[in-house]
């Protein structure tokens, strides 16, 4: 597709996203980078991190609506950085969509018993990402 042919993405729902914060906690360069322009061409601001460890210190000092969070990382995992954002009363009641591109048995239930709020699988279906995020932060 070329960028010329290219239109913001359709928000499911109707849901007002625009302004809405995402921190986005991935390690690979190129798919962080690609989820924060779809992300920011459909209205939202993103705030990026590219591990758990950076993603502890930038919710402790960002204004986010919702964390998009990674599950396989190197140092602090995504399961771990689930744990410490929910323990945490600042931050425990923001929510969080564990992304994964490995999707093995018990995975969704590791991340739902870490804290996190929805799960959902890489490669990203925008659309349907964008539902779950509205449902969580409405």
């Amino acid at each position: 597709m070329s960028l010329s042919s290219y239109s913001k993405p359709t928000v499911t729902s109707g849901a007002d996203v625009s302004g809405k914060s995402v921190l986005l906690v991935e390690d690979n360069e190129m798919n962080l980078e690609m989820l924060a322009r779809r992300l920011t061409r459909a209205g939202f601001i993103t705030i990026e991190a590219r591990s758990g460890e950076e993603s502890l210190d930038l919710i402790g000092t960002k204004q986010v609506d919702i964390v998009l969070m990674d599950l396989s990382m190197p140092g602090i995992g995504g399961i771990e950085a689930t744990k410490r954002i929910k323990k945490n009363k600042k931050t425990s009641s923001v929510p969080i969509i564990a992304l994964t591109a490995k999707a093995m048995p018990g995975d969704k239930e590791a991340a739902l018993m870490a804290g996190c709020d929805d799960y959902d699988s890489k490669p990203v279906r925008l659309n349907r990402l964008i539902s779950k995020i509205e449902q969580l932060i409405k």
